[in-house]
């Protein structure tokens, strides 16, 4: 056999062996980096890591677990998902079990020849069309009646209505039959059915309560209807669920759950006019918030603040939250808010208006005095 160019035929051979060991040693190398990768973990075991991960994360409930409802429509929902998952585990079992009797029954086995050739079987044609038809019949059924029972709202005594605006990036709630309006933080009473109009200022967001019910467009030029109803008091989160800008993922707020009592009490609060401020940094700060950028966005009950571009903070200092719920109502938290919105809120329509330390301070003691 002719070696290659400039190697003799007597040297071939000890070439060849060389060659043939050291793809037998590559080839080696290539079978273990796919069983193990070097300083990895066997590839066999990915599959049960990443089940282990699914279900330890799954085993740790959050403040947004839609799985853990509080209330009528999210026990709807969520009954509606349990049966579509538990026939989707029957469906999979039965298909996996089919696909490996047919792998084992029907695989090549020694001195096999040609199978028989079957050319259509009615019953099973006619039976793998039926089942799918009640599969989807089952799953539609409870599907629409959830559906129409969650996005009806009834005016019945004691029930709320809530009219509910989305903004880039933060949540107006208007609660017309009792002249109150805030911004990102949501007062319900336990047990009372609340019916929700929701729409839309700018762009398409969706407004959710994972706990309470579930999601709905808030679509411009257009009203949608939902209702929910929480049957213990507590906080609950909610936020925006439709991509709507930089900030969408800050478009948050909270739902409040409280006693008839206590629901009562803040309505009260809230339609009642701000004390004027008796302390000199709080005067100071309304001086600058009226002469400055701020009146001609915002409303403040009793002064001549009336815009309607950004939140009403006729009651700012009672609320537990700024910035679309992104942060805790603290002096500190706010001062930095005032000085550079952006940096906190990318894409904030509130700009910085490079105030100064001394009107960020009188800032925070007004607004902070807003109860």
């Amino acid at each position: 056999m002719r070696g290659p160019p400039g190697v003799s035929a007597k040297q071939t051979p000890e070439l060849k062996s060389v060659a043939h060991r050291t793809t037998r040693r590559l080839g080696k190398e290539r079978m273990d980096f796919r069983i193990r990768p070097r300083g990895g973990v066997p590839l066999a075991k990915v599959p049960l890591l990443a089940v282990a991960t699914v279900l330890i994360a799954g085993c740790t409930p959050g403040p947004q677990d839609a799985l853990a409802p509080a209330g009528p429509v999210g026990v709807m929902e969520s009954n509606l998902y349990n049966l579509i998952f538990w026939i989707a585990v029957v469906v999979f079992v039965v298909v996996e079990g089919l696909l490996v009797y047919a792998v084992i029954r029907y695989r090549r086995r020694p001195n096999d020849g040609i199978p028989a050739q079957v050319h259509g079987n009615t019953t099973l044609e006619i039976t793998w069309t039926i089942i799918p038809v009640l599969i989807l019949i089952a799953i539609a059924v409870p599907t629409l009646t959830t559906i129409a029972s969650a996005a009806g709202t009834t005016s019945s005594n004691g029930s709320v209505n809530v009219k509910v605006v989305g903004h880039q990036w933060w949540w107006e709630f208007d609660y017309p039959d009792l002249g109150v309006v805030t911004a990102d933080e949501l007062h319900i009473p336990v047990g009372t059915r609340v019916n929700l109009t929701v729409e839309s200022a700018d762009v398409i967001h969706s407004f959710w309560v994972p706990k309470l019910g579930g999601k709905i467009q808030a679509i411009p030029n257009r009203v949608n209807t939902m209702w929910f109803q929480a049957d213990q008091p507590g906080e609950y989160y909610g936020q925006c669920y439709q991509l709507c800008g930089t900030s969408h993922a800050n478009m948050r707020f909270r739902v409040f759950a409280q006693s008839k009592a206590d629901f009562d009490k803040w309505v009260a609060d809230q339609k009642a006019v701000p004390a004027t401020p008796t302390d000199a940094q709080a005067q100071k700060g309304a001086q600058v918030f009226a002469t400055g950028p701020c009146v001609g966005c915002h409303t403040i009950a009793g002064t001549k603040a009336q815009a309607k571009i950004g939140p009403d903070l006729t009651h700012f200092g009672g609320r537990t939250t700024i910035a679309g719920a992104m942060m805790e109502n603290t002096p500190e938290n706010l001062a930095k808010w005032l000085k550079d919105p952006p940096s906190i809120k990318p894409g904030s329509l509130m700009p910085n208006y490079h105030l100064s330390d001394d009107q960020v301070n009188a800032l925070v003691a007004y607004l902070e005095s807003l109860k």
